[in-house]
């Protein structure tokens, strides 16, 4: 269940990672509010570091890409998938191994950072490979493919960057890395060490570079976010502006169940209050949860006075952790998963008026 914190979160811990995609930013646009709610995080002594699964881009490209949309970062400030996998091969291979390269120029340059040499796929170098490390990369040839597939089905180590299926393009949601993983390892028959979350190396690898002995993750997603939290042994915050919605919420087994629920980034400087409940009912602000016949009811618990919203914003557009929009969404989660853990049924939210929403959730 959620748990409640009487003080802010950026009080109670010392570092801030934030995933990217779905929570500072979504597609080329800031999340509205981003960058002030970083800003007063930072103000109130915590330490923020971005990290990204994607693999494709170093991180001063991240951070310019940031600091155009008005959140200030510095490339120390990025953390990514490439240089976890990076910091997995160096352990394990030492100082100067040689790295069969499928990936982009952001893989590359975590690579040579860790002290290890790159090659590349079709070079004469590389039947002396040590491992090969693999990554997104948006024009990474066939015939590459093939050539590192022979490699990794004859007993080369592979180490790859994410297992993200997906990935956010100008054009629409698009196939990720995962997908590629997935291809090869069924040619292959093997499985790499994956570096990038749910997996925990990504998140040690933030820790050992931005410091902070009490991280908080921050993020959108329930399947590489919040699970990869979990396998790292710390909290975590959902926020709301990314891809997780009220059906992925209310499924979520307790592997992917966040510490703390947040519309927005507004979470990390607000305190988080936590629902109440009997079994039967739990409640929060003005708000009150019950299944009934499977179904998950939310209802006010209160008069709602004329000169309030007689519904909270959306969660794209949120008003704050603090808020009843805030409130709406604990309920619904403290709800369904107790009726979920008690049951083994997810509740059913045919007919529900999600907050903000013009039509019933789906």
């Amino acid at each position: 269940m959620l748990l409640t914190s009487s003080q802010p979160l950026a009080h109670t811990y010392d570092l801030a990672m934030l995933d990217l995609d779905g929570v500072v930013y979504v597609g080329p646009d800031a999340v509205p509010g981003a960058a002030e709610h970083v800003g007063r995080a930072r103000d109130a002594g915590m330490r923020v570091a971005f990290i990204t699964n994607n693999a494709s881009r170093p991180p001063d490209a991240v951070a310019e890409h940031l600091t155009a949309l008005g959140v200030k970062a510095a490339p120390d400030d990025v953390v990514t998938s490439a240089q976890a996998a990076a910091r997995v091969l160096r352990d394990r291979f030492g100082a100067g191994a040689r790295i069969l390269c499928l990936g982009a120029d952001g893989l590359r340059a975590a690579l040579e950072e860790a002290g290890l040499v790159p090659l590349g796929v079709a070079g004469d170098g590389d039947g002396e490979a040590d491992a090969v490390a693999s990554g997104y990369g948006p024009d990474l040839r066939w015939g590459d493919l093939m050539r590192v597939a022979v490699r990794i089905r004859d007993g080369l180590p592979w180490v790859a960057s994410n297992t993200d299926h997906t990935i956010p393009t100008p054009y629409g949601v698009a196939p990720g890395h995962g997908v590629l993983v997935d291809m090869l390892s069924r040619f292959t028959g093997v499985t790499p060490e994956v570096a990038g979350k749910p997996s925990r190396p990504l998140l040690d690898e933030t820790i050992r570079r931005v410091g902070g002995s009490r991280p908080l993750m921050v993020g959108d997603r329930l399947d590489t976010d919040i699970e990869g939290a979990r396998n790292a042994g710390i909290d975590s915050l959902l926020v709301l502006t990314g891809v997780t919605g009220l059906a992925e919420l209310v499924a979520a087994g307790p592997a992917r169940r966040p510490t703390y629920l947040s519309p927005d980034l507004a979470g990390l400087t607000t305190a988080h209050p936590a629902p109440a409940g009997d079994g039967e009912r739990w409640v929060l602000g003005g708000w009150a949860g019950t299944v009934r016949d499977g179904r998950l009811q939310i209802e006010p618990t209160r008069q709602i006075k004329p000169t309030e919203p007689t519904e909270p914003t959306e969660p794209t557009e949120p008003t704050g952790a603090g808020s009843a929009d805030a409130d709406w969404w604990r309920v619904a989660a403290a709800t369904a998963w107790h009726h979920l853990d008690t049951t083994g049924a997810v509740v059913d939210i045919a007919g529900l008026r999600v907050p903000g929403r013009d039509r019933p959730a789906r």
